[in-house]
C-alpha cells in the first residue's frame, strides 16, 4: 500500500540556474507566460509559481541609478563601500576588514 502511495507523488523539480534567467529574460523582453512555458517545456502554470518564488523585487519607477564619478580617485583597501561589495552574500558579509598585523 504505501509503495502505490509512492507513485503516485510527483516528482519534485529539479531546476536549473539557467532556467530562473531564461525567465527573467524573457518577461523583461515582455513574453507572455504561455510562450516561456513553451519554450521551457513545462506548464504555464508551473513557470509563474517558480516566478513567485524566485522573484527579485524591481525598483519603484521613479528609481534612478546614481552612476560613478569617473573622475573620482580609487577607494582605498578595505573601505566599506568596496569590502560590502565585495563580500555580500559570502561568509565575511558582516565581518570588517582583516587589518595586517605588524610584527617587528
Amino acid at each position: 500500500m504505501i509503495a502505490r502511495k509512492d507513485r503516485r507523488r510527483p516528482r519534485k523539480r529539479l531546476w536549473a540556474s539557467a532556467q530562473d534567467v531564461c525567465i527573467r529574460r524573457l518577461r523583461a523582453e515582455g513574453a507572455t507566460w504561455e510562450t516561456i512555458a513553451e519554450d521551457l517545456g513545462l506548464t504555464r502554470w508551473i513557470v509563474i509559481a517558480r516566478d513567485r518564488r524566485r522573484r527579485d523585487r524591481l525598483p519603484p519607477p521613479t528609481f534612478v541609478a546614481v552612476r560613478d564619478d569617473p573622475g573620482c580617485a580609487p577607494l582605498p583597501a578595505g573601505h566599506v563601500r568596496t569590502w560590502g561589495a565585495m563580500n555580500a552574500g559570502t561568509a565575511l558579509a558582516h565581518e570588517p576588514y582583516p587589518l595586517p598585523m605588524f610584527r617587528r
